[in-house]
């Protein structure tokens, strides 16, 4: 059976792995917070309180839409917040990174959900039930950067459409690999009502 680590880049050095400083995510204790960034809410603080994640919440716009400027790995076994500092609506590549550690009977692939179930879209966040109108957004960027202002593709459910094929598309894994990704959030103009999100990421792929 191959096995899966997902790693954040907590540097600013765009290189893969084991350049600059990667932190394997534990999916059993650790979470992501997207944010404003603040007091608080910075790469080293403890873990924060609701009370002060909401202090630094995200601003929102009446027209235009806002991109979430802070991703944050909630390092459980360290309390500590580890920012992913390539994350976001930047152009670059090594912000996560996916290592399997043989091959795969499927390509893996990125989804967004409302829940751990993964049987629900319906969150304003993923479209509301149009996936066309989720705010994630994720690009595979193994082989080059992913461009300024990239388009990326919208996350929501598992429709072919909706998402994310970390081997860009080039199929089932052959053997040991590390498939990077980066993503954002895009709150869209005139959505002003405050609200907790709380998505579930998954990736998705089976072995022989």
């Amino acid at each position: 059976m191959t096995d899966l680590l997902l790693y954040i880049n907590n540097s600013v050095t765009d290189s893969p792995m084991p350049a600059g400083t990667w932190i394997a995510v534990d999916p059993t204790t650790d979470g992501f917070i997207f944010s404003q960034g603040g007091t608080g809410v910075a790469d080293g603080s403890p873990l924060p309180s609701e009370a002060t994640l909401n202090r630094c919440l995200v601003l929102l716009d009446p027209v235009n839409p806002v991109y979430v400027p802070k991703y944050f790995l909630s390092d459980y076994s360290s309390n500590l917040l580890k920012e992913i500092k390539l994350a976001g609506n930047q152009n670059k590549r090594y912000a996560f990174a996916a290592e399997f550690n043989g091959a795969t009977a499927t390509e893996p692939s990125l989804e967004a959900w409302d829940t751990i179930a993964m049987d629900s879209v319906v969150s304003p966040a993923l479209g509301a039930g149009t996936p066309a109108a989720s705010w994630y957004l994720a690009v595979s960027t193994n082989l080059a950067l992913p461009g300024v202002n990239w388009p990326g593709t919208l996350l929501a459910g598992d429709g072919a459409s909706n998402i994310l094929l970390l081997n860009g598309g080039l199929g089932a894994l052959t053997g040991a690999t590390k498939l990077y990704f980066n993503f954002k959030i895009r709150i869209p103009g005139g959505y002003l009502v405050p609200a907790v999100h709380t998505p579930t990421l998954a990736i998705v792929y089976t072995t022989n």
